[in-house]
């Protein structure tokens, strides 16, 4: 047992700190600058929607105001099989000549949509982005600034959850958020990114590859297709897309139950993401595959504090036992004052951990996760 204990300590340590501490190190012994210049290369936004008549006018508002020249600046919406306003929103929209609209009529997912999309996209640079999140004004100057370094053929933004009046969130999800770009912006550092933001990101056009039906995670599919190629993934923190922090407990685990399963669906339908052909192998797994087992990891961590005798683990189980109760605080939204931010996180930590368990069920019952809005 003291085994298992020990193992299952330094996997979390290891998943949650080592591996940011291992990157941290990296970037200042090897870094790996990006060469960057201000240009204008002609630029695809594709977008695949379905049933988002309540963010698509705002959306499209957001995309045309954006700060790239007008005639170098296409725009191209899929809408994939829509029953709401958002068929009707696009007939309005199609009759600016920047906007490319293809509408099908049958839902057929995402990737289908993406394919689609990219078949009409003109551009040199194809951005691809979400209906809800709004997009800054200038980050796609941003984005395409790294392109000027040729060893660059994919650019992730970060999103943002917040205002972007009052900043972002920095309780719950946004304090996830927050480490999560930290972990990417040291990867692109001194090497590529494993993945992308799915709000903003873009692409050389060349570096495209067809996304497979039913893809999941076209945002690490793509990105790691563009890292085989021999291109690098950098993140542009300063390109930014603006989300809401609390679309609901429900609906938040849901999507990343969804996002989990890609992680295994990933593995399946492209396994050479586990050999010597994937450059980034190890970021891939440390960033990606390890957060799948820190659940199992978690809970053989209890079991072995329970069992086990002295201090150490004695304590271990205290620190265990406090950490839960204050998560259940959180969901119970009991917690107040300075407890608050600290429940909070506990309660995301434990809600993510549990989104991967469910995940890790999905894929031994081979039950699929499903493209939502």
């Amino acid at each position: 047992m003291r085994l298992v204990f020990w193992a299952s300590f330094f996997l979390i340590a290891y998943t949650y700190i080592g591996y940011m501490g291992w990157l941290w190190l990296r970037a200042r012994l090897r870094p790996w600058p990006v060469l960057r210049s201000q240009q204008e290369p002609s630029v695809s936004v594709v977008m695949v929607v379905r049933n988002e008549e309540r963010w698509l006018e705002s959306k499209m508002q957001n995309l045309l105001e954006l700060d790239y020249p007008p005639s170098l600046c296409q725009i191209v919406v899929v809408s994939d099989g829509s029953t709401d306003r958002t068929d009707a929103i696009l007939r309005n929209q199609a009759e600016n000549p920047r906007v490319q609209v293809l509408m099908n009529q049958l839902s057929r997912g995402k990737a289908c949509g993406l394919n689609d999309a990219i078949s009409v996209a003109a551009g040199d640079v194809i951005v691809l982005t979400d209906a809800r999140q709004m997009i800054e004004p200038g980050a796609v100057r941003l984005l395409v600034e790294s392109f000027t370094d040729p060893q660059v053929g994919c650019v992730s933004g970060a999103l943002m959850l917040g205002d972007p009046r009052s900043g972002e969130a920095g309780k719950g999800m946004g304090l996830y958020w927050k480490i999560e770009k930290k972990i990417r912006e040291l990867e692109s550092e001194a090497g590529s990114v494993v993945g992308a933001t799915g709000a903003l990101y873009a692409v050389r056009r060349e570096l495209l590859v067809p996304v497979p039906e039913g893809t999941i995670l076209d945002d690490v599919y793509i990105p790691m297709h563009v890292v085989r190629q021999g291109k690098r993934v950098i993140f542009e923190p300063g390109a930014r897309a603006w989300d809401d922090p609390d679309l609901g407990a429900e609906r938040e685990f849901a999507r990343k139950v969804r996002t989990l399963s890609g992680n295994y669906q990933l593995v399946q339908m492209a396994p050479w993401l586990l050999t010597s052909e994937n450059a980034v192998r190890f970021e891939f797994m440390s960033h990606k595959l390890l957060r799948l087992a820190v659940p199992f990891a978690l809970a053989a961590l209890l079991v072995a504090s329970m069992v086990l005798s002295g201090p150490i683990y004695r304590s271990a189980l205290v620190l265990q036992a406090a950490f839960y109760s204050l998560s259940l605080l959180a969901g119970l939204r009991l917690s107040r004052g300075p407890l608050a931010r600290l429940s909070d996180a506990a309660l995301t930590f434990v809600l993510l951990n549990g989104a991967a368990a469910v995940a890790f069920v999905n894929f031994v019952t081979g039950r699929k996760a499903v493209w939502i809005r």
